[in-house]
């Protein structure tokens, strides 16, 4: 070695200090050989092996650096591999630019025009179901032991008619009569009130005669036809209050009593007011024809004159007397008194019979609406106590109730028509009978239709089932003439004209084209009817809609 060279220490083959890496010391040996190689010294003869040792080294670190970042090198194969797809598509897939000598002709956009009819139509979902369901609920507050359900139970599906019987509660009947307002008290003789007149109308409706069918006043021609309510419904009449009874049968003797009062005071004013008998009469005339004798005798000078005049006018004056009859009063007023008593014994027997008088009680009768109406869950059973809601019922017609927005509603109308799938795919037809505004304005309108008559297979495949229904809110009348809305262009006038093409529009700018002017009729779907007014206008010629 030359002077200037600074000392190196060798370590022999295969060994590195325990503070250094093997890394390091394969590159300290390789350094090693290659500077005595530059130098000219002799070369080690463990050169060549240090050197191999060193290259063995390097690989293995390179394998450690691939295995602890094995997720990073993936992760920038995939970048590379994207890269490279990018430029690949980006060089044969690109578009020409415009200005470029390879760019095609820009060309016209268009669309046919279409013949048919055009519509259109609203789309809602709609439940199906029997109209109406509502909760049957009976007041049982006039029981006064337990409700005991006693028969007439009816069947899931069976149809409630005015007059049937809903229920049986305790031996007495439940009577189905067409109304809106609950029962809610007894009805009977002398009140009066919007329940009275409903009674009256819902008997009416089944045939019942009830006399003044506008009055709401309980009156006896209405008890009478409660009584033939039940007649008809093969039930007795609910009994009288007790004392009911005790009562007419004492207010009737009373009348009669009151009756023979008047009978006895009659006679009497008879007795007194018949006058003298005939011969009471026969007496007083022949005693004053005597008295007139004496006096004759008297003036004849056979007898006291003075006393005879005296016995003359006595006879006379108890004639007169006798004639002009007795004072009655006493036996009138004995029998006025005698016909009060009849009065008031008759008002009280009336009193008596409206007590008695057949009533409907508030838990014998129930009230629903758009009858007939069709069972749809009994909740109780025969010997079960009546108790909260007894079943629930439903019209018995299908319905359709649906949901739509405040601004498709605006667009329907009661009458309106619309059609739903049936399960075999068949459109079947259905009329909206109803619309209800929602709570707010954010809320859904409810929709109500009623379907074309449907079998009892249909109804039962529907029952419970959510369809879809489209509803024609405006549609042409046949087939006409459409464009899209796009095609329409405003010409000078304010007119609306379509351009039609008449060559190739792939020839572009140099296409032919002509104006056509229309009218326009209803638009639906992204089209239009139009109607050409100046020009030719026919199914499938093309129309410009874009450039």
């Amino acid at each position: 070695m030359r002077e200037d060279d600074t000392p190196t220490t060798k370590l022999p083959s295969g060994s590195t200090p325990a503070s250094e890496p093997e890394s390091t010391a394969a590159s300290t040996a390789e350094t090693t050989a290659f500077s005595e190689l530059i130098e000219g010294a002799d070369p080690d003869p463990d050169a060549e092996e240090k050197a191999t040792e060193a290259d063995t080294s390097r690989v293995s670190g390179w394998g450690r650096v691939l295995r602890g970042n094995r997720a990073l090198w993936i992760v920038a194969l995939i970048a590379v591999v994207c890269l490279v797809a990018g430029l690949l598509v980006g060089r044969f897939l690109m578009s020409p630019d415009a200005s470029s000598a390879d760019a095609p002709e820009p060309g016209l956009v268009t669309a046919p025009v279409d013949f048919g009819p055009l519509s259109n139509d609203v789309t809602l979902r709609a439940d199906v179901g029997y109209a109406d369901a509502v909760e049957v609920k009976l007041d049982t507050s006039a029981f006064s032991g337990a409700a005991v359900v006693t028969g007439q139970v009816p069947e899931v599906g069976a149809t409630l008619t005015p007059l049937s019987i809903a229920l049986e509660v305790v031996g007495r009947p439940v009577i189905v009569l067409p109304g809106e307002l609950p029962s809610y008290r007894t009805l009977r003789f002398g009140v009066s009130g919007p329940d009275v007149l409903q009674l009256k109308q819902a008997l009416t409706s089944v045939g019942i005669g009830v006399g003044d069918v506008n009055s709401n006043v309980f009156d006896r021609a209405t008890a009478d036809a409660v009584a033939q309510l039940y007649a008809q419904a093969g039930y007795p009449v609910p009994s009288p209050e007790d004392g009911a009874s005790d009562g007419v049968r004492a207010a009737e003797e009373g009348v009669r009593a009151a009756q023979t009062g008047v009978t006895e005071a009659q006679k009497a004013l008879n007795e007194a007011g018949a006058g003298p008998s005939a011969v009471e009469t026969w007496q007083a005339d022949v005693k004053v024809a005597a008295a007139q004798q004496a006096l004759a005798k008297a003036q004849g000078g056979d007898g006291d004159v003075q006393q005879a005049q005296w016995d003359l006018q006595t006879a006379q004056l108890e004639r007169d007397e006798l004639r002009k009859g007795r004072d009655t009063s006493a036996q009138h007023s004995a029998l006025d008194s005698a016909r009060a008593q009849v009065t008031s014994a008759n008002q009280a027997l009336e009193e008596a019979r409206q007590k008695a008088l057949p009533y409907l009680p508030a838990s014998e009768v129930l009230y629903l609406t758009e009858l007939p109406r069709r069972v749809d869950a009994v909740g109780v059973e025969r010997g079960s106590v009546l108790s909260g809601s007894a079943m629930t019922v439903s019209g018995a017609t299908v319905r359709l109730t649906g949901a739509a927005a405040e601004a498709d509603a605006a667009l329907l109308s009661a009458g309106a028509e619309g059609s739903f799938e049936l399960p075999d795919g068949t459109a079947h037809r259905a009329v909206i009978s109803e619309l209800k505004a929602g709570k707010d304005n954010k809320a859904r309108w409810e929709v109500l239709l009623d379907p074309d008559p449907l079998t009892p297979e249909q109804i039962t495949q529907l029952q419970g089932k959510n369809v879809r229904v489209k509803l024609a809110i405006g549609a042409t009348d046949g087939d006409v003439l459409s464009v899209p809305l796009a095609a329409l262009t405003a010409g000078p006038g304010g007119e609306s004209r379509v351009e039609v093409v008449e060559s190739d529009p792939r020839e572009g700018k140099d296409a032919k084209t002509r104006l056509v002017v229309v009218e326009t009729g209803l638009a639906a779907k992204g089209a239009v009817e139009v109607t050409a007014v100046d020009g030719g206008l026919e199914e499938n010629d093309l129309v410009v809609v874009g450039r």
